[in-house]
């Protein structure tokens, strides 16, 4: 079992890394449907592009003339555009999320992935824990993999072996294929092994704005003498840990070895359903509490 003391400072690293947004917030509306939120700043900023967008008291319309996806798509990404080159985005990714009023639905517009926390928009994501058995009662093990210095988010941290955003088209198990071979070397047959065991949230402000996502979990059992490899040279190390120092990497808060937010919130997942953890530990319910935050968001007036 993971040390007691470990366990109440992963509680309290990730009590504070996840924290929910405390700042006023307002929705960004498409017809009736929310389908995202801004802070004061972002929101004023908007206002430059009256061609787009209808700015309220209290919300942050897209304009009526804007009848359909394609449209709306259009117009998003001149928005975008014009916000990455003024340094207000992360890294521009030439690639667009589907943005519904939920997980599934027809898209109301497609965005530049780069600008989805600055409107605040529900994400969602595909990650594995990439696991080898123990041998005899050995606890398992788990590869985690080190984020290249050149990433536009949480550059050189640790992350999960494999983790990826659902892009416009893709299927949660598309991603997981796509996204394991290209961070892991792991082939699509092996990579269709990976078995879905939920989902965690997040719902917290970042520098870029509001990140509101939903993470698939999946668990890959993979073989003992599997090494993997990256393929398109996001990921710079790999390293296969027990579980017991998994915890302890996703308990840091500084030094080279921190665990990005996300990643350690899979990781304490993986840790809960496979029994690391003990249920009598001081802080067992507050990381349960931890994986499933409400993503609904009240406005602060």
């Amino acid at each position: 079992m993971i040390d007691d003391a470990i366990v109440t400072a992963i509680a309290a690293r990730l009590t504070s890394a996840l924290a929910r947004p405390a700042g006023p917030l307002r929705p960004l509306r498409v017809g009736r449907d929310v389908v995202g939120w801004l802070d004061p700043a972002r929101m004023q900023r908007l206002a430059a592009f009256p061609g787009t967008f209808d700015i309220g008291a209290d919300a942050v319309a897209l304009r009526d003339t804007l009848r359909d996806e394609a449209a709306r798509s259009a117009a998003l990404d001149r928005v975008a555009r014009t916000l990455s080159a003024e340094g207000q985005l992360s890294g521009w990714r030439d690639e667009r999320y589907a943005i519904a009023a939920a997980f599934g639905a027809a898209p109301v517009f497609l965005l530049e992935r780069a600008a989805a926390r600055y409107f605040g928009v529900a994400t969602y994501a595909a990650h594995v824990n990439g696991l080898v058995r123990g041998r005899g009662d050995d606890d398992p093990q788990m590869w985690i993999a080190r984020r290249s210095p050149t990433k536009s988010i949480d550059p050189s941290l640790i992350d999960n072996l494999v983790g990826g955003g659902i892009a416009a088209g893709q299927s949660v198990a598309s991603t997981v294929v796509k996204e394991a071979w290209e961070e892991a070397g792991i082939p699509a047959a092996l990579g269709a092994l990976a078995r879905p065991a939920g989902a965690v949230h997040v719902c917290r402000m970042h520098r870029d704005g509001l990140q509101r996502e939903t993470i698939f979990v999946h668990d890959l059992w993979l073989p003992a003498e599997f090494v993997p490899s990256a393929e398109d040279g996001e990921v710079v190390e790999h390293r296969l840990v027990p579980l017991d120092e998994a915890a302890t990497l996703i308990a840091h808060v500084d030094g080279p070895d921190v665990v990005t937010a996300d990643a350690s919130l899979v990781i304490v997942d993986c840790l809960l359903r496979h029994g690391a953890i003990a249920a009598d530990a001081s802080d067992y319910l507050a990381l349960v509490a931890l994986r499933h935050p409400s993503l609904a968001i009240d406005p602060v007036r």
